[in-house]
């Protein structure tokens, strides 16, 4: 008896030294029935005092050992714990840091063996891993028991160490999206009539979609829908609703087993209040108009992560570049530091100090820091568009954007950070982002972390000294004065200190230089006196020429619609070409250059990143040998004479073809200046005042600048595969505005592409011959470079995509003698060889002649089809949403309203009328005139329709650098496109209400001639 209390003492010392903070109850429990076999085992009290929590892991082991169904499985359990290391620290470490998991252990006890293997597979397991282990729960309560024997594993890696805290939060988000897969097919499985109406596609957002999730968070996820084939949109909405609604029920209600998390879709456009799920078309309507730059943010995390993966793909694929343009939202910045303080003044005042996520060098200090910097930047450096905090600081600090020194203090603080919100919510699996204030609480929190002298006072050092580090950077970096200056302008702009304006008229103080340059129209005055530092401070010569130009570029700047994208633009010509001598000469001697420059470099995108591509082409912008100068475009004979002797110097194929467009990206640019300059005009010589002449030279140019480009690309490739002659004749027919000649700056290339196998030529080996020299023409005209691509479209071929890309001219006889149908005659009105075998070329236009200009016309059969046709285009094709007064394609008196009605005029009657026998729109339209088959004034007023929707085209192109059908939302940029028009600023309204009123009066005559005559 006297020995009792001695071994006892000596006990509670051990349990003490090994971390144990109430041993009285520990010795008790070790005494047990349940942990009998193993009391005097040293391992397993070395093993609990290796723990976040030993009393905790204690009570947690005790309860599993109870719950087991006898004393076999009860001794299986203890041999194996003592056994095997890895499944002693799994299971000890989860039961000392999770009580919410200790208590579903004992509530299925057999869950543990789920630990117990220990393979190279199961240290990083991904969605497949745990869609395994999901796919026998087929009810919302199976879920949640398997979803958190899953969890078991995570959170066993996670405190023994085996993943860190970026890796384990990648895992809860591959969990969350085998879940919500899982929760899908469960309200697939209730519901299989819905299902088979629609296309849902499950989007993750916020740190699910950032792939950083926590144990326990809101798993933010927008829904879009879209009809499945032959389903009634409606209907598919309503029934991809009630499968969205199902699925977030199955994840976010409590069950006998309780939730898993909250399934949160606010993030979705107009949030609470706007439909749960939306088609793609309406989503992006809603963007590109209505939403705010928090909801651009939020995009920037943004993936498909369940049900049709193809459309939830289209969606982030379509979203991404709003996404990127966001940063050039007016008031940007302002808007982003406004979120950030609406949400610190939103936490209780209580709570502030506690606040680990949303406080004063939270999480969030950090999460909104990197992703403005993303937004600013990831413009043009798609290294930084990724969704995940750590790795875009890590990008940031590669690309220079951040220094590495403040990206290492900020990652170290954001990981420990987010380690205490993992471990804190752990613990009873609630979402919570507080900082406990129990001694106990911090204590286990401690420990976890890996802080066992003195745990408490340790973390809260810690967790100090790191949001200190997070405020002291977050401040620095979000609240720079001149970010927003970054944000307006472009993210290649290196900060410096703005100096005054160049010399040459008084010096004006720092605020009254900005003053004036706000006068002038310059949306960013300090990043402009930055620009005029840069370009004229310095005493050598260079500076002092440029201290001449500026004053005279800042007022053609001003004259545009976007003075600082002039300012910038120029800077970085005059950084490319600075050491070149004949650069600023140019400027300064030759009268056009500067004013042409200036005009160029502020007139939209396209022409600026053509020229900056390649900076030397500036040389083009000189007086030259007269009107027009450098600008006017070459011909097509001078372009395939340069082409193909470019070509022919090459090495191989690619060099060849990329040499090939690099003649190309230089030409564009020459035809992109030249229309800039003709339609904004110049101080020595007005704009061009016909809209229809600008439109021809355009079209002309880019038609006959594509088809040299594919004469030079075929030569190429025939000479690398076969030397000199390839095994059969080749031809490549121009369609749609190529064979018009009436292409834009972003049109593709609609070809078809004949052969005809040469004299003792297997046809077979001609056939392979001729598709081999198709597929490489694609493939090194879209090879990734710094010169845009040339994409090739046959889809105009016999059969559309599912007929072969190459046919003979025999295989296209017996097609259009058996089963050409008329819209395809129609399409081979605007058919016209432009490379390769000129013979060849020429008997298809004999094949096809008699098609598309049938003897004695069409018959009303033919006739009625070709109205159906049309009809059905008008109202199928239309993109959802768009505005159809404002579609320049296929709205009312649009493009497609005058070809379509000049095109039934040649089928009708070109049989009789050799002027309508043209691939040429505004020739075929007046020759119908001349031949009294339309109205002068009918004419006039479709071509004036026609050549306004081709200007608007061009014009979209020109100033966004992407095509587009329809007049853009962005005030500058309507506001640019309205200057190429010739609309001053402050008349983007007269612009919207002259090209209603245009195609309005073109629409009723296309109702008299097309569907009345």
């Amino acid at each position: 008896m006297t020995a009792a209390p001695g071994r006892r003492s000596s006990t509670f010392t051990r349990l003490l030294r090994h971390g144990f903070t109430d041993p009285s109850a520990a010795e008790r429990l070790l005494d047990g029935p349940e942990l009998a076999p193993v009391r005097s085992d040293p391992i397993l009290l070395e093993a609990l005092g290796a723990v976040a929590d030993p009393d905790l892991a204690l009570r947690g082991l005790v309860g599993l050992l109870e719950a087991q169904a006898d004393h076999t499985a009860r001794r299986g359990l203890l041999d194996t714990l003592i056994a095997a290391k890895p499944l002693r620290d799994r299971l000890l470490g989860v039961l000392g840091a999770s009580a919410a998991l200790a208590e579903h252990l004992a509530r299925h006890p057999g869950d543990w063996e789920a630990l117990l293997t220990y393979e190279p597979r199961d240290l990083h397991p991904g969605v497949e891993e745990f869609e395994r282990g999901l796919a026998p729960a087929d009810d919302p309560v199976s879920l949640r028991v398997a979803y958190r024997r899953c969890l078991l594993s995570i959170a066993a890696r996670d405190v023994c160490g085996t993943t860190d805290v970026a890796e384990t939060a990648a895992e809860l988000a591959d969990l969350a999206t085998a879940t919500l897969r899982a929760a899908l097919r469960i309200a697939t499985a209730a519901a299989p009539q819905d299902a088979a109406l629609c296309r849902l596609a499950v989007i993750a957002m916020g740190k699910c979609g950032g792939h950083e999730l926590n144990y326990v968070s809101d798993v933010d996820v927008i829904f879009v829908g879209e009809a499945a084939e032959g389903a009634d949109e409606g209907k598919a909405l309503r029934a991809a609703t009630k499968l969205a609604s199902h699925m977030m029920r199955i994840c976010s209600e409590t069950t006998v087993e309780g939730s898993i998390w909250p399934v949160d879709a606010n993030l979705r456009p107009e949030g609470r209040n706007g439909p749960l799920v939306r088609t793609l078309s309406s989503h992006l309507a809603y963007y590109q108009r209505w939403a705010k730059t928090w909801e651009f943010q939020a995009l920037l995390k943004a993936r498909p992560v369940a049900g049709d993966l193809a459309l939830g793909t289209e969606y982030v694929a379509a979203v991404e570049p709003l996404v990127w343009k966001a940063a050039e939202r007016e008031n940007f910045v302002v808007d982003v530091q406004k979120m950030r303080r609406r949400v610190v003044e939103n936490i209780p005042a209580a709570e502030v100090e506690r606040e680990l996520k949303l406080g004063p060098g939270g999480l969030r200090d950090v999460e909104f820091a990197v992703q403005l910097l993303q937004l600013v930047h990831g413009r043009s450096d798609a290294s930084l568009r990724s969704g995940t905090t750590l790795d875009a600081l890590q990008a940031l600090a590669a690309g220079g954007y951040v220094g590495r020194a403040d990206a290492v203090q900020l990652d170290d603080a954001y990981r420990f950070l987010r380690s205490m919100e993992h471990r804190i919510q752990l613990y009873r699996l609630r979402r919570t982002h507080l900082v406990p204030e129990d001694e106990d609480d911090q204590r286990r929190l401690g420990r976890s972390l890996g802080l066992r002298t003195d745990p408490v006072v340790e973390l809260n050092r810690e967790w100090k000294r790191h949001a200190a580090v997070v405020r002291r950077l977050h401040e620095k970096i979000f609240y720079r004065p001149l970010l927003d200056a970054v944000a307006q302008l472009s993210p290649t702009l290196e900060l410096a200190r703005a100096g005054g304006p160049p010399s040459g008229e008084a010096r004006l103080s720092l605020e009254a230089a900005r003053e004036r340059l706000i006068a002038l129209g310059y949306a960013d005055p300090a990043a402009a006196l930055r620009h005029l530092e840069a370009l004229a401070s310095g005493v050598t010569r260079k500076a002092a020429i440029q201290r001449t130009l500026l004053p005279v570029l800042l007022a053609w700047f001003a004259d545009s619609a976007d003075p600082d994208a002039g300012l910038l633009n120029f800077r970085k010509v005059s950084d490319a070409l600075g050491k070149t001598p004949w650069y600023l000469r140019l400027l300064r001697d030759e009268g056009a250059a500067a004013e042409n420059l200036a005009r160029v470099l502020s007139a939209g995108r396209l022409a600026p990143d053509l020229l900056l591509r390649a900076p030397e082409a500036v040389a083009l912008l000189g007086d030259g040998d007269g009107d027009g100068g450098g600008l006017q475009p070459r011909g097509r004979a001078q372009l395939e004479q340069e082409t193909l002797a470019t070509v022919g110097r090459a090495g191989n194929a690619e060099q060849a073809v990329t040499a090939a467009r690099g003649v190309r990206r230089r030409e564009l640019f020459r035809t992109a200046a030249g229309d800039i300059v003709s339609s904004y005009g110049t101080e020595t010589r007005p704009a061009e005042p016909d809209q229809g002449a600008l439109v021809d030279r355009v079209g002309a140019a880019v038609s006959d600048l594509t088809a040299a480009t594919l004469a030079g690309t075929l030569r190429a490739v025939v000479r690398e595969g076969w030397g000199d002659t390839l095994p059969t004749r080749f031809a490549v027919i121009g369609m749609g505005r190529f064979g018009g000649h009436e292409l834009g700056y972003g049109s593709d290339a609609d070809v078809l592409f004949v052969h005809e196998p040469r004299e003792g030529t297997d046809e077979r080996e001609a056939s392979e011959a001729a598709n081999r020299v198709v597929a490489e023409m694609r493939r090194l005209l879209q090879v990734p470079s710094a010169d845009p691509p040339l994409l090739i479209d046959a889809d105009l071929r016999p059969e559309g995509k599912s007929g072969p890309l190459v046919r003979t001219l025999k295989s296209y006889e017996a097609y259009y003698r058996r089963w050409s149908l008329v819209w395809e005659s129609q399409a081979l009105l605007r058919a016209e060889p432009v490379a390769g075998d000129e013979e060849l070329g020429r008997r298809f236009i004999e094949l096809i002649d008699p098609l598309r200009y049938p003897a004695q016309g069409l018959g009303e059969d033919a006739v009625r089809e070709i109205r159906r046709l049309k009809a059905r285009m008008e109202s199928e094709r239309l993109p959802r949403g768009a505005d159809p007064k404002l579609h320049t394609k296929l709205g009312p008196g649009g493009l497609s309203d005058v070809e379509w009605t000049v095109q039934l005029l040649q089928m009708r009657h070109g049989w009789a009328q050799p002027g309508l026998r043209t691939t040429r729109t505004r020739e075929a339209l007046a020759a119908a005139r001349a031949a009294g088959l339309i109205t002068a004034e009918d004419a006039e007023t479709l071509d004036e329709a026609w050549v306004l929707a081709t200007r608007v085209r061009n014009a979209v192109m020109l100033v966004r650098g992407r095509a587009g059908d329809t007049f853009p939302s962005e005030s500058r940029e309507l506001t640019a496109v309205g200057r190429y028009l010739g609309y001053g600023p402050g008349r983007v309204g007269e612009l919207l209400d002259g090209y209603r009123r245009t195609a309005r009066r073109a629409r009723a005559v296309v109702d008299q001639l097309f569907y009345g005559g």
